[in-house]
C-alpha cells in the first residue's frame, strides 16, 4: 500500500480500536511479547545487518556514534522491549474513563470521558526498539500508529513490525491495519500534510529532525527539540552523592536525552576540582567554555560552572535548558522548594540523577516520547498522555431556548 491508502486504514483501525474491550487489547499485547521473545535471534539477526551498513556510515562521518548506540539491541534492550508490553498489559485501560459527572438540570447529565486522540504518527531515528513500546501503548491506549524509523535501522525495524502484526492477526476480533510502518523519506512529507488523517506527530531523534517537523507540519507536534539537562550542586550539598549522581547522569547512557550537559557548582562548595577529578577519572571530558552552554553533546562531555547563587542557577537552567529534566543537589529544604518551584522544567528532581526521566523507570510501561510541552502532556509519555477527551451529554428532550426563555433554569451539580 502507498502511505495515503495506509493512513485511510489506520482511520478504520482507530473506530473499532476506540471501543475495543480492555480484555481483547490485553491479549494482543500478550500474543506480542511472546511473538518477540520467541523470535528475538531473527531480530537480532536483523539488526547484525543495520549495524554492519551503519558501522561504515560511521566510518565516513556519515553517521554518529551516538546514533550507532541507539540503533544496537542487545540482551538488556530486548529483555526490556518484552518487559515494557507485560508492563503495560499491567497498567489501567486510560480510555472510556468517566472523569466527572455534572448535572446540568434534571434529566440533562454532562459527562467529561478520555477517548483515544486517533492516529498517530511516530517519525524516529535509530532505536529500533521503539517500535515495540509505542506499538504498546497505542494498542492500550486504543490508538491506531504510523511509524517511520531511520533508514539505519530498516532490517530490523521491518523484523519487528513484521512480528508484532504476526501477534495481532492472531488475536481474534483485534482490527487489521492498528499498527502500520512506513519507509521513505517521502512518506515523511505526505505524512506531514495529512491533517484530518493523522491526529498528532510524535518525533524522537536529533535537535534537526524535530525542527524540520515542527516547522514542516499543521498537525500538533508532541515533543522536544533537545535534551540539556543540569545538575545544581548547592553548597550544603554531600560530595559523595554529588560525585555518584553526576557520573550516573553523565556516564550511564550519554546518548540518552536525560543525561546531564551541564554541571552548576555553587560557589561555596568545597570539592569543585574533586569533583572535575572524579568525572575525568570517569572518561569525562569536562569544558568550562560559557559558550558551549546551549550544546547537547550526546557524548561523554559536559560543562561545568562555578555559580554565586542558587538563584544564580536556576536563571542559568530556565536560560540555556531545554526544559526537559533537571536536578539540585542539596540538603537544604529550603534550597530544595525554592528550585523545585522555580525551575521551569518537564522534570524538577531533588538529590537524584536526571536518568530517571523515563516513562519506563517513571511506572508507565514505556513512553513514546519525552514532551517539553505546555500542552495535555508533559514530561515522558505513557498511556495517559496518547488520551483526549470528550463531553457526553445525555438529555431527555431538552433544548436550550426553555433555558433562555427563562421556562428552566440550569442546577450545574456534580454528581
Amino acid at each position: 500500500m502507498n502511505i495515503e491508502e495506509i493512513v485511510k486504514c489506520a482511520n478504520k483501525a482507530k473506530i473499532k480500536l476506540a471501543s475495543l474491550e480492555t480484555a481483547k487489547k490485553n491479549k494482543a499485547l500478550e500474543n506480542v511479547a511472546k511473538n518477540i521473545e520467541l523470535n528475538k535471534e531473527k531480530i537480532y539477526e536483523a539488526n547484525k545487518k543495520d549495524l554492519d551498513y551503519a558501522k561504515a556510515l560511521v566510518e565516513s562521518g556519515k553517521l554518529t556514534k551516538a546514533t550507532y548506540g541507539r540503533l544496537k539491541l542487545d540482551e538488556n534492550k530486548m529483555r526490556d522491549m518484552v518487559q515494557g508490553i507485560y508492563d503495560v498489559i499491567k497498567l489501567e485501560d486510560p480510555s472510556n474513563k468517566t472523569l466527572w459527572t455534572r448535572e446540568l438540570d434534571e434529566g440533562l447529565i454532562l459527562r467529561k470521558v478520555t477517548a483515544p486522540i486517533g492516529v498517530l504518527g511516530i517519525i524516529f531515528e535509530a532505536r529500533p526498539d521503539v517500535i515495540s513500546q509505542i506499538s504498546s501503548l497505542a494498542i492500550k491506549s486504543g490508538n491506531a500508529v504510523i511509524l517511520k524509523g531511520g533508514s539505519e535501522a530498516n532490517n530490523t525495524n521491518s523484523a519487528i513490525f513484521e512480528i508484532i502484526n504476526e501477534a495481532l492477526d492472531k488475536t481474534e476480533g483485534f482490527p487489521k491495519n492498528a499498527v502500520n510502518l512506513v519507509y521513505s523519506h517521502d512518506d515523511i512529507k505526505q505524512m506531514l500534510n495529512m491533517e484530518g488523517y493523522i491526529d498528532l506527530i510524535i518525533p524522537r531523534g536529533s535537535n534537526k529532525l524535530v525542527k524540520f517537523i515542527q516547522e514542516n507540519t499543521k498537525i500538533p507536534v508532541l515533543g522536544h527539540a533537545s535534551g540539556i539537562c543540569h545538575i545544581f550542586a548547592d553548597e550544603s550539598a554531600d560530595f559523595d552523592m554529588v560525585k555518584n549522581i553526576c557520573i550516573d547522569a553523565k556516564t550511564q547512557y550519554p546518548t540518552a536525552c536525560n543525561a546531564v550537559e551541564t554541571i552548576l557548582v555553587h560557589k561555596n562548595f568545597k570539592h569543585y576540582d574533586e569533583l572535575k577529578k572524579a568525572l575525568e577519572n570517569a572518561g569525562v571530558q569536562v569544558i568550562e567554555n560559557p559558550e558551549k552552554f546551549g550544546v547537547e553533546y550526546s557524548d561523554t562531555i559536559l560543562n561545568i560552572k562555578k555559580v554565586d547563587s542558587l538563584e544564580e542557577a536556576v536563571e542559568h537552567i530556565n536560560t540555556y535548558g531545554s526544559h526537559h529534566t533537571d536536578s539540585i543537589i542539596t540538603n537544604n529544604d529550603a534550597s530544595k522548594e525554592i528550585f523545585m518551584n522555580n525551575v521551569d522544567s518537564a522534570g524538577v528532581f531533588v538529590n537524584a540523577s536526571t536518568r530517571f526521566s523515563d516513562g519506563f523507570r517513571y511506572g508507565f510501561g514505556a513512553e513514546v516520547g519525552i514532551s517539553t510541552n505546555k500542552t495535555h502532556a508533559r514530561g515522558p509519555v505513557g498511556l495517559d498522555g496518547l488520551c483526549i477527551y470528550k463531553y457526553k451529554l445525555t438529555g431527555e428532550g431538552h433544548i436550550v431556548n426553555d433555558y433562555v426563555k427563562n421556562k428552566k433554569t440550569f442546577t450545574h451539580k456534580n454528581i
